[in-house]
């Protein structure tokens, strides 16, 4: 099921497929940093909005997870991953096992969650003030850093956001669902 503002974008921009992906001789593509390659199935999907994640879950019949559920989720996981410093610059797939895995590094995750302050949150005076809270409005809150991210910037909090009709770099989402 797509939000009506998402399908208004895919319509009016003509997407078919996530960003960079390329379809030739009905083999699918997709252009990396390193140059167009054959997709890599078990690897994450990038490069999406937040409208076609949100399409995704819908289909699936789950959702993205809240801002608060992701952080919960990570606050008491090790900060490790695929990050810049790695060199691979491309999101990796999910290593074999239990448990949740990939919530730092690889791909930054949207959330179901509008960027807003924290609560108690009071803006500094002055240009930085300015800065803060002038994308404190429409945007969706991306967490987890990915490939491109300098791992000594990551901690469970870090936050980062974007507008929900970009296809932001790096950005893929994880399926929550109700515990109930």
């Amino acid at each position: 099921m797509w939000l009506s503002d998402g399908w208004r974008t895919i319509g009016r921009e003509g997407w078919d497929a996530p960003r960079y992906w390329e379809r030739i001789d009905d083999e699918w593509f997709e252009m990396t940093l390193g140059g167009l390659r054959p997709l890599n199935p078990g690897e994450p999907v990038t490069h999406l909005s937040y409208y076609e994640a949100n399409a995704y879950a819908a289909w699936t019949g789950r959702r993205l997870p809240t801002e608060a559920e992701w952080e919960w989720a990570a606050s008491d996981l090790p900060i490790g991953g695929n990050f810049v410093d790695s060199g691979r610059l491309h999101p990796a797939p999910a290593p074999v096992g239990q448990g949740l895995k990939q919530l730092f590094g690889d791909v930054w995750e949207g959330t179901g969650s509008a960027y807003l302050p924290y609560p108690g949150y009071q803006a500094p005076t002055g240009a930085l003030g300015e800065y803060n809270g002038k994308f404190m409005s429409n945007q969706i809150v991306l967490r987890g850093g990915s490939c491109a991210t300098p791992a000594n910037h990551l901690r469970p909090s870090y936050r980062n956001f974007f507008y929900p009709h970009e296809r932001w770099q790096f950005m893929g989402f994880r399926l929550a669902e109700d515990a109930i």
